[in-house]
């Protein structure tokens, strides 16, 4: 019946006969498990369970994507919006396209034109406090409910036909620096969110959420207190360094229905440059964590950089796939970490494959144990050590792409980066950061830098394809700006993304070639998407203080 009512609407909205304020946005858990179906729309924040980020629609290909024009640009309405990071990834439902505009508006448009149908102002409360931007990177939808999470700790549930509040509730306090900047996941009848945080010495989370009246309905602790597994790996538990272990959550998992299983990546441990108040591996920080969304139980975790003292946050996205490994099927998670690290690992089990640097990497030599267990090299120092990748990372929180087509996976990348790292003594302050001393990106003095390590000139950012198989890099997409930008791939073997420089790139996803670029005045810094209406197939990115739709030429 949902499908009916929804093939009924698309052809009601496409004549012209009713507004889109008058539709109902009909997301029924099926339609979100079966989006991979509906290439036309953008369902998800990351288009699928998946996470792959790669559209199956065909029209626009390499031998036509120079005939891709402009079709309309919707600009940031508030001032304070223009003045942050426009990091949103639209959803695109029927012919209505939905986005929120930083930090915290939401609001519905034509996806044909542009043409705004409500707007949803939401002025968060004077206590927010984040460390990196006043920033939100987008929503989740079930039934004609959109979900978004605010900079101030709420959880808030609009009508996707008018534009008005359902329900909002407190899903942490602002004043010790919980904040919601992730876009939320829906999985069946729940919404699922993270606090971001980390440097501000909360207690990290991940919590599921009724749809109907925002009853909490789990919650899973990414900093274990005592009786719960991975409290040991926070020695010496009479320093009670747990209650401000960090562990925030500020990107969106992925999901695999046939395991019902979700994929979460866990931020930093606090405070952030200096360990010693938390002996031990800091678990489940710096991790991916296998959840069961019905229950929020641990299925299995891996953990990317054990105590970690360089702000390597893995909220980097799991991305899903079954691919032939080593000759026989096997369902993976492969991801690229802000440790300059590219994984891949068995879904099943969270088995470690295969760790390779895709950038210059000093911290550890390159090597692991048997279970996959990192061997580091170098730590933060009093005196300042010299490590590569910088405290940035080799990749951040924008979205990488998996192409079933061409078998490669897409990083942004900050190449070959640097920092020097220097142990200061940290006290912790409610609702202060709790973080140590900031890595400085000075040239450092010889005593910490080795002699024979080459030293980029300047920061440079690459869109990077590499062959799970191997972890090697296939080609490199170089800029002239390190990039925020994430990565779309689509079926016709093209990768979109872009930079901070302001230009949006198509490129030849076999070989990396550049084929077409635009403009657009301002810095990418979210995930592009592709949705097709009428027959036309549009590619959509935000940068700078607007949202920019391309088209083929009528």
């Amino acid at each position: 019946m949902n499908r009916l009512v929804t093939q009924v609407t698309r052809c009601l909205l496409a004549a012209g006969l009713v507004s889109a304020t008058g539709l109902q946005a009909q997301v029924a858990p099926e339609r979100l498990l079966a989006a991979e179906a509906e290439p036309g729309n953008w369902l998800l924040y990351h288009g699928d369970y998946d996470g792959q980020r790669h559209t199956d629609l065909e029209q626009i290909t390499p031998a036509n994507i120079g005939n891709l024009e402009l079709k309309w640009i919707w600009q940031v309405r508030s001032a304070a919006g223009a003045a942050q990071k426009f990091e949103a990834t639209p959803l695109v439902v029927d012919g209505v396209m939905y986005t929120v505009s930083p930090p915290n508006d939401v609001v519905a448009l034509d996806a044909r034109t542009g043409r705004v149908f409500w707007t949803y102002a939401y002025a968060p409360a004077n206590e927010a406090r984040v460390c990196c931007g006043r920033v939100n990177r987008g929503l989740a939808i079930h039934g004609d409910t959109l979900f978004m999470g605010a900079i101030d700790g709420r959880l808030l549930a609009i009508d996707a036909k008018s534009g008005q509040l359902k329900w909002n509730i407190a899903v942490g306090d602002p004043s010790l620096g919980y904040a919601l900047t992730v876009a939320p996941l829906v999985v069946g009848d729940k919404v699922i969110v993270g606090p971001a945080g980390g440097e501000y010495g909360i207690r990290g989370f991940i919590a599921a959420y009724d749809v109907e009246d925002g009853r909490e309905l789990w919650r899973f602790n990414t900093i274990p207190g005592p009786g719960e597994a991975g409290f040991d790996s926070w020695a010496d538990p009479a320093r009670e360094a747990w209650k401000l272990g960090g562990g925030s959550i500020w990107t969106t998992g992925s999901y695999d229905p046939e395991l019902n299983l979700m994929y979460w990546g866990i931020g930093n441990p606090g405070p952030d440059w200096n360990g010693d108040s938390r002996p031990g591996d800091n678990l489940y920080t710096e991790s991916v964590v296998a959840l069961n969304p019905d229950t929020g139980a641990l299925a299995w975790h891996y953990q990317f950089t054990p105590h970690d003292e360089m702000d390597y946050d893995s909220t980097q996205v799991p991305v899903l796939a079954d691919i032939e490994w080593q000759g026989q099927p096997r369902k993976v998670l492969m991801t690229a970490n802000r440790n300059g690290v590219f994984y891949v690992l068995d879904r099943t089990n969270g088995k470690f494959l295969l760790g390779k640097p895709f950038v210059a990497v000093n911290w550890m030599d390159g090597t692991f144990d048997a279970n996959g267990r990192p061997n580091r090299v170098l730590s933060p120092t009093e005196q300042g050590t010299f490590i590569m990748p910088n405290n940035q990372g080799a990749t951040n929180w924008y979205p990488p792409s998996f192409s079933p087509s061409t078998g490669y996976f897409y990083v942004p990348t900050w190449m070959d980066t640097y920092s020097v790292y220097t142990k200061r003594p940290v006290t912790y302050t409610p609702g202060q950061q709790y973080v140590g001393a900031f890595p400085t990106m000075a040239m450092p003095a010889l005593s910490v830098r080795p002699v024979n390590q080459r030293i980029p000139e300047d920061g440079f950012g690459a869109i990077q394809a590499i062959d799970p198989q191997s972890g090697e890099i296939v080609w490199r997409h170089e800029m002239s700006d390190v990039t925020d930008s994430g990565v779309l791939s689509t079926t016709t073997d093209l990768v979109f993304a872009g930079g901070r420089e302001g230009f949006f790139y198509g490129l030849d996803a076999k070989t990396g070639k550049e084929l077409w670029r635009q403009s657009l005045g301002g810095q990418v810094a979210s995930g592009p998407i592709s949705y097709q209406l009428d027959g036309k197939q549009y590619i959509a990115v935000a940068a700078g203080a607007g949202l920019f739709v391309f088209g083929l030429e009528d």
